[in-house]
Order: C-alpha cells, then sequence, then structure tokens
C-alpha cells in the first residue's frame, strides 16, 4: 500500500476517535492489533491486543477520562506513520486536567492498522489520574 493510502487511513482511525465511533475504528485495525500505551498509574496504560483488547481500551476510555485529540503532523515511510499531536482533557475519577503532546508510531499492513505504540507524557496523565491526600 502506498504511504499516501497508509496516512489516509490513521487520519481515519483519528476520526473515527474523534467521532467516538468505536465500529468504524474496530474496522480499520486489524484482528491481531497491539496497541501499547506507556505508564502506570492512569487508567489506560498497558499493552491492548486485538478487537477485545481495542473494544476493552476504547471502554474504559470513555468511562475514565475525557479528552479531545488533535493530530497535527503525519510522516509515512513504507508501513509506518508517525502521527505528532496534542491532547487535552481530564481525568473522570478525579476532576484532574491534563495537556499532552504525543506521538503515535503506528504500522499499517493491507489498509489496517497492526501496532500502535504512544509516546505520551506518562507524568502528565499519571498526576492527573492520582488521588490527592485532600480527596482520599
Amino acid at each position: 500500500m502506498s504511504t499516501d493510502k497508509n496516512i489516509q487511513t490513521v487520519k481515519d482511525f483519528f476520526a473515527a476517535i474523534g467521532r467516538g465511533d468505536s465500529e468504524a475504528l474496530l474496522a480499520l485495525v486489524s484482528e491481531d492489533i497491539e496497541w501499547i500505551i506507556p505508564g502506570e498509574d492512569w487508567p489506560l496504560a498497558g499493552t491492548h491486543r486485538g478487537h477485545d483488547g481495542v473494544a476493552d481500551l476504547l471502554e474504559t476510555a470513555s468511562k475514565s477520562i475525557e479528552t479531545s485529540t488533535e493530530p497535527r503532523e503525519f510522516v509515512a515511510q513504507g508501513d509506518r506513520v508517525l502521527v505528532v499531536g496534542f491532547a487535552k482533557g481530564k481525568i473522570k475519577a478525579t476532576n484532574k486536567t491534563f495537556r499532552d503532546d504525543w506521538v503515535f508510531a503506528i504500522a499499517v499492513r493491507n489498509g489496517k492498522l497492526t501496532n500502535i505504540r504512544e509516546y505520551v507524557d506518562t507524568q502528565a496523565l499519571a498526576r492527573a489520574a492520582r488521588v490527592s491526600n485532600a480527596q482520599a
């Protein structure tokens, strides 16, 4: 597949995220997708595999976080697409906000996302997810 088509597939993926359209999102990822979100002490961190893992991730995200994601730049070479972007939002459990510059490294094969590796500000997200002593 051409790099232009891979970029469009990734753009479609982010558009589905923005619409909250999990059905469209799942249609764009392979059955054996691996989505890695680094960090500890915040709800979305971990490795999520397959459609079930992505569906669980989306459900956890909708219950625990409010966010708007803005992909700003797409760079492609072969089957790899790097996306540079920005997110801001709030962790629902703590009502704390975060701002996060991020990069997603995405592999695309046969028109489907097969691997996503996020590079995010894990500290900002963990701070927003941490319950302070005053709230405990």
